[in-house]
């Protein structure tokens, strides 16, 4: 069976020449016209493709020319067609942010990992938390929290400490990092259709930045983040590897 693929790659050199290998074995075509988008690259690049490509029927297969590649699968410039043949398909929802900066203005993103909020002066931030319309912690003192998905629970959320959720659960972490007030608090799980609310308490005092997905938007007041179920995003992997082999795996290294 052939198969149309569109190449992509990051910048890096080892991504570069991946490229001109895969494409002069397999041909290249836009992603507009592709059965399947093949990223090369690291994590990070997997992410950009998947922001750049949310309305192209084509599934992204990533292999990896970074570091970690936790979304990626293995570089083998070998039987690639048979692998996209074979590969499994993940579905992932990505978050939806809207942020209010301080002079008013609303800025929108999406994030496939987490929206994370960071205190971006030399004081601790100040934090109110809301789910689905109720206050539930009235002031979070922390250097940042974020909300994350089970796709992004093993990156910066668990460098914080928070849960690796597994993949398909209909769950949200909310992790802090660094709390002081509650000392320690940990955060929550929360339901997929949750509407989370951060309001910055004494904003000009202690700055805040928001974060989706390295989309960043500084001194913001209030920030709300759900789940969009309208949009999916569609990742192949090699059979026996994909993410909830892997998030099951990350557990017990």
């Amino acid at each position: 069976m052939s198969q149309r693929i569109a190449f992509l790659a990051s910048e890096a050199q080892v991504a570069q020449a991946a490229w001109d290998e895969l494409t002069a074995r397999y041909g290249n075509v836009s992603p507009e016209k592709a059965d399947v988008i093949v990223a090369l690259g690291g994590d990070g690049f997997m992410l950009q493709t998947l922001h750049d490509t949310p309305d192209l029927p084509a599934p992204v297969y990533g292999m990896n020319c970074g570091t970690v590649g936790f979304l990626m699968n293995e570089y083998n410039p070998d039987g690639l067609v048979e692998r996209l043949i074979a590969a499994e398909e993940e579905v992932i929802n990505p978050l939806s942010m809207t942020a209010v900066d301080g002079s008013g203005q609303v800025h929108h993103a999406l994030a496939i990992n987490e929206v994370s909020l960071l205190r971006a002066g030399p004081q601790a931030a100040k934090l109110q938390i809301s789910v689905d319309g109720r206050v539930r912690l009235d002031e979070l003192v922390c250097d940042g929290a974020l909300l994350c998905t089970p796709a992004g629970s093993t990156a910066y959320n668990y460098s914080a400490h928070g849960p690796i959720l597994p993949i398909g659960s209909d769950v949200l972490a909310l992790t802090a990092m660094a709390a002081f007030r509650p000392r320690r608090w940990r955060g929550a799980l929360l339901p997929k259709n949750a509407t989370v609310r951060f309001d910055v308490l004494e904003a000009d005092k202690r700055p805040v930045m928001a974060d989706a997905d390295s989309r960043q938007v500084p001194d913001v007041v209030s920030v709300e983040i759900r789940s969009d179920s309208c949009v999916a995003h569609h990742i192949l992997f090699d059979p026996g590897h994909g993410l909830e082999e892997r998030l099951i795996s990350e557990q017990f290294t």
